[in-house]
């Protein structure tokens, strides 16, 4: 997969095409935010982002602060995780949003369903609203948390390329489990402000939400 981010960034701008058609799945779903949605195969996220977008933004580069990979413990198969920003010159008009001639960061998460060594199914997530602000646009009011260009784990160990412990997984991924329930739990209740205490119970007091914009980031459970 990381072969496949290299040669996509390394490819001229109509050059794209063909490092997508190197994943030969004609039917492979590619689920976006709007106004891409849900696309399928190659040539339709071709046409639909990757062309129009190469075409906008000049010397792109892929800013990686995580990325893994494993088993899908809802689903079956093996799911490869990449989170970050592109960045690059917005030299040219893109999604009707007026070209800055400057440099430009797109926040993304990216999560590729990886079976046999192809691409059977995509989720792709970008902070246009994010990137609406960069350009000097405010669509949404003010958030109470802020937004910036985030930076990766304070640790610099995001970028996962080793097997990893099958315990401490497994310990790191019920934790998650939990942390969903809860807010799950919020969600059938109707409570719109979680209650402090009831962050704590899964999140750490110096915890850091990096959340999209419009919502903002923000450090510790108060706030």
């Amino acid at each position: 997969m990381q072969r496949n981010f290299d040669s996509i960034e390394a490819a001229s701008e109509g050059g794209v095409a063909e490092v997508l058609d190197l994943n030969p799945l004609p039917r492979a779903s590619w689920k976006a935010v709007h106004p891409f949605n849900e696309l399928v195969g190659p040539e339709q996220v071709h046409e639909s982002f990757w062309g129009p977008f190469r075409a906008s933004w000049r010397s792109v580069q892929r800013r990686q602060d995580i990325f893994f990979a494993g088993e899908n413990h809802v689903g079956d198969g093996v799911w490869v995780v990449s989170m970050g920003h592109f960045m690059g010159l917005f030299d040219q008009p893109w999604l009707d949003l007026p070209a800055t001639g400057r440099m430009a960061m797109l926040r993304y998460a990216e999560f590729n369903g990886v079976d046999g060594g192809q691409i059977v199914e995509s989720g792709f997530f970008l902070d246009l609203i994010g990137l609406m602000e960069w350009v000097g646009l405010r669509p949404l009011p003010k958030a109470t948390g802020q937004h910036f260009a985030y930076p990766g784990p304070r640790t610099h160990d995001g970028i996962v390329g080793l097997d990893q412990n099958p315990e401490e997984t497994r310990r790191t991924h019920e934790v998650l489990e939990r942390m969903i329930d809860d807010l799950n739990a919020l969600n059938r209740f109707g409570e719109d402000r979680c209650p402090p205490e009831f962050l704590a119970r899964r999140w750490h007091g110096d915890m850091i939400c990096y959340g999209p914009a419009g919502i903002g980031a923000n450090m510790t459970i108060p706030r």
